[in-house]
């Protein structure tokens, strides 16, 4: 947990970077049930497979797997239910003429809290290749070749 911010990172999509370019990435909020925080704060969450998506003028989250809460009773949520995320109008407008262009979709990136709050990273971005998939993997193995060569010599 970093002291200074009150930041605390739950969940990380490492795949989204490998699966897709990363244009730019933004805040949003969202809204959550009783239950749903607490298996949250508990670590008990998976972005993997989940994406965000306007649906009459709203944002929302699909996808996104928060395990049912252990002491929880009937009141339990559904682990896989579509989940309202929350942004200032102007952002939407933006975000939603950007997704319309073609190849841009919303991908989440992390899963934090901040000050108390469940914040998620969305990341604006477009599929890649297989080519450009092999092309990044080729280059992080020439950078690491290169590092332990220094590392050796240096």
């Amino acid at each position: 947990m970093n002291g200074k911010t009150g930041l605390k990172i739950i969940s990380d999509n490492r795949r989204a970077r490998h699966d897709y370019h990363v244009h730019e990435s933004l805040e949003a909020g969202i809204v959550l049930t009783g239950t749903e925080i607490k298996s949250l704060r508990a670590g008990k969450v998976n972005l993997k497979d989940s994406y965000a998506a306007f649906d009459n003028n709203e944002l929302w989250l699909f996808n996104l797997h928060i395990s049912p809460y252990e002491k929880g009773n009937i009141f339990n949520h559904d682990p896989l239910r579509r989940r309202k995320l929350l942004l200032h109008r102007r952002e939407l407008n933006r975000l939603y003429a950007k997704t319309r262009e073609k190849g841009y979709t919303l991908i989440p990136l992390k899963i934090y809290l901040k000050n108390g709050r469940a914040k998620i990273e969305l990341g604006l971005a477009s599929g890649k290749k297989l080519y450009d998939k092999r092309q990044d993997i080729a280059q992080r193995d020439a950078r690491r070749e290169m590092e332990r060569s220094l590392g050796r010599h240096g």
